[in-house]
């Protein structure tokens, strides 16, 4: 089975929801559903954490993925400033 992309998850979980909103479904259809919304929560928070952490690195001089750090870039800025 093929990896559900975040775009995906995010259009179905926002199918669920309108599904849910509506009030028109049965109970046990609704819980179902409330399930598998958590669960496509749950894959589009990872994905999001994954991505946050991607970014969040960059390539130093040698070419080689470093954590970036704002911390630097915040002290020459407010050296800038003053």
């Amino acid at each position: 089975m093929n990896e559900i992309t975040f775009e995906k998850a995010l259009q179905d979980l926002e199918k669920i929801i309108k599904d849910l909103e509506s009030g028109e479904i049965p109970l046990e259809e609704a819980i179902n559903k409330y399930t598998d919304a958590m669960n496509l929560v749950k894959i589009c928070q990872e994905k999001l954490d994954k991505a946050t952490k991607q970014v969040n690195k960059i390539l130093n001089e040698n070419g080689e993925l470093e954590d970036f750090t704002v911390e630097e870039k915040e002290k020459e800025n407010a050296e800038v400033s003053e």
